[in-house]
C-alpha cells in the first residue's frame, strides 16, 4: 500500500491553490480604492465631530484646515491671538478638496460653512456642514 502524495500531485495542488489566491487578491485589490474612500470620509467626519465637541467642552473656537491629502485640527489661543495645531492626519489614496475652513464655536455652531469633496478612482464623497454644526456625508 502506497500512502501519501506523489510529487506531481503536490505540485498540481500548489498550482491550483496559487491560482485561487491570485484570483482572490485581484478582487480585493480592485476594492481597496473604495475602502480607502469610505475610510477617509469616515475619518474626516469623525475629526469634524471631534473639533465641534472640543470647541464646546474647551469653550474656545476650533477649526479644521484641509490639504489635498489630509487635514489639521487647530484651536484658537486667545492670549496669543493665534491658531495652534491640535491634531492632524493624512488620508492615503484620496484627494481632498474643501471650499472653506470650517470654524466651530463654543455654542456648537459652525462658521465658514464648508463642502468637502473626498475622491479617488472609486468615486467621490461629499461632506457638508450646516450652520447648526450638523455634518452630512453623501456618496456620489
Amino acid at each position: 500500500m502506497n500512502r501519501g502524495f506523489s510529487l506531481l500531485e503536490a505540485i498540481i495542488a500548489l498550482a491550483l491553490a496559487s491560482l485561487v489566491i491570485y484570483g482572490a487578491s485581484g478582487i480585493f485589490l480592485g476594492r481597496s480604492e473604495g475602502y480607502q474612500l469610505k475610510k477617509s470620509a469616515w475619518e474626516i467626519q469623525t475629526r469634524l465631530n471631534y473639533a465641534r465637541y472640543k470647541a464646546i467642552f474647551e469653550n474656545r473656537p476650533v477649526r479644521v484646515r484641509f490639504r489635498p491629502n489630509g487635514y489639521t485640527v487647530e484651536k484658537f489661543d486667545s492670549s496669543l491671538n493665534v491658531w495652534l495645531p491640535e491634531a492632524g492626519g493624512s488620508c492615503e489614496g484620496v484627494n481632498i478638496e474643501a471650499n472653506n475652513t470650517p470654524t466651530f464655536h463654543p455654542v456648537g455652531t459652525v462658521s465658514n460653512l464648508a463642502t468637502i469633496i473626498v475622491s479617488n478612482a472609486a468615486g467621490a464623497c461629499r461632506i457638508t456642514l450646516a450652520i447648526s454644526g450638523r455634518i452630512r456625508v453623501v456618496m456620489l
